[in-house]
């Protein structure tokens, strides 16, 4: 069984992610109502695009990258499956979710979601990274994480 995924492809699909996530939150800036989800909405959104840059220059210097050390067939496949499972990686899909809430809290808890999957991705994603990018990837997990956790307090101060 060949590969599923090369690294790079791994990567691009953080790229997917993170645009979905951004037109996620662009469309919840316009729906909600609340002013505080709003500015956190609008915060979190620039924080998808900056993480698409950041795996931007990642892909480029993964495309020659093979993964050293593991079963290719079978990691690739649990990336694939990982990635099968998660409505983000597919295009346009973060703005079809967002509009599909009715309430800023169906779309906090969505979002909680989208961040839990995301870091769960990432969590996978390093092992297919080079070495030297692997703390950017952490990075970006940390990121994640504290996205997860302005969504919860905005959740609790609804």
């Amino acid at each position: 069984m060949g590969n599923i995924f090369s690294g790079s492809e791994v990567v691009e699909l953080g790229i997917q992610i993170e645009k979905n996530g951004r037109d996620f939150y662009n469309v919840l800036v316009n729906k909600s109502k609340n002013l505080k989800a709003q500015e956190i909405f609008q915060y979190l959104a620039k924080e998808e695009e900056r993480h698409i840059a950041v795996f931007q220059n990642i892909v480029n210097k993964t495309q020659k990258y093979e993964p050293q050390g593991l079963d290719a067939d079978t990691y690739f496949d649990y990336m694939n499956n990982l990635a099968s499972g998660y409505v983000f990686t597919q295009k346009d899909k973060g703005a079809e979710a967002a509009k599909n809430t009715k309430s800023d809290l169906e779309a906090i808890e969505l979002g909680m979601g989208f961040e839990k999957d995301s870091i769960n991705f990432y969590e996978g994603m390093k092992k297919i990274v080079p070495p030297y990018e692997l703390k950017i990837v952490e990075e970006l997990i940390v990121q994640e994480q504290n996205h997860l956790s302005k969504l919860s307090d905005l959740k609790k101060n609804l």
